[in-house]
This record gives C-alpha cells, structure tokens and sequence, in this order.
C-alpha cells in the first residue's frame, strides 16, 4: 500500500491450511500431525491399553476428534509427499495398537480390520470419491497430478 514493499513469507496459513511456496504442504502435514498427537496425548486415558471402554467406544472418539483433525483439508494431501502421508499413517497405526491392547508382532492392517478404520490413504480416496459423485470436482486428483476442470467455460 502506498508504494511500500509487502515481505515475502515462506508460509501463509489460509482457512486452516498452511500454503508453502512449492506447494508440498510438508508444513500443514506437520502442524496437522503435532495438532493430531496433541488430541491423543490428552485423550490417551481414555483410548489407552488399560482404559475400560469398548473398542467401539474408542473408535468413536478417534473418529470424532481425531481423525477430523488429520483429514481436514485432505483433497490437498495429493500432491504431498508419500514420506509425509506416512507420517499421518503411524499415528493413526500407534492408535489402533494401544486401543486393542495388541502384541508387536501383530499386523497394521488386522488391527484396521477389526476397528474397521481405513487406512488414510483409502479414507482420503473416499473422499475424493464422494465429492465426484456429487459433482464438486477437486483440482487435486488421487493419481497426484492436477486435473482440468472442464465444466466451466472458457472466458468470452
């Protein structure tokens, strides 16, 4: 304004969405995992090894506070790097080993199988999907590259 130079910032957090320069979104993936671990830090006697609720009950609470947290904004999880996604993976996995009381030496996916959680890559896919069916077509598609939204015309 009035002739003055605006700084260049590397982040800008927008509606909950923290936007880097290249666009790897590796900076919301972390604050979103920090937020996510926060959640179960303080839900952890309630979701933990010894807690008396059932696994239902413990899959309800994941999935309201925080499985929310971890998928907000997911359609721009496409272009982000798999290393990132993984790290949203593990704390989803730690989750469904402390809430079935389960062994090391059993499977991820069992323990997803008897929660009935998908994993977060197939949670985001139904997303992704879900909203293509309703006809609110995504910039970011699952195959990790940018789609052209042909519906909207072009500029007279």
């Amino acid at each position: 304004m009035l002739d003055t130079n605006i700084p260049w910032q590397r982040n800008y957090k927008y509606l909950g969405v923290t936007l880097d320069k290249t666009l790897h979104f590796r900076d919301h993936i972390e604050r979103v995992r920090n937020t996510a671990l926060f959640y179960k830090a303080r839900l952890g006697a309630m979701l933990g090894r010894k807690s008396k609720l059932s696994r239902r009950n413990k899959r309800t609470i994941y999935k309201m506070c925080i499985r929310t947290v971890m998928t907000y904004a997911s359609p721009v999880f496409a272009h982000a790097a798999p290393k990132a996604l993984h790290r949203l993976q593990v704390i989803q996995n730690k989750f469904c080993r402390a809430a079935t009381d389960a062994h090391w030496c059993v499977r991820n996916s069992i323990l997803h199988r008897d929660l009935e959680l998908p994993t977060i890559s197939k949670y985001e896919g139904r997303i992704e999907a879900i909203l293509r069916h309703r006809g609110i077509t995504s910039q970011c598609a699952p195959s990790r590259r940018l789609t052209i939204n042909r519906r909207i015309p072009p500029y007279p």
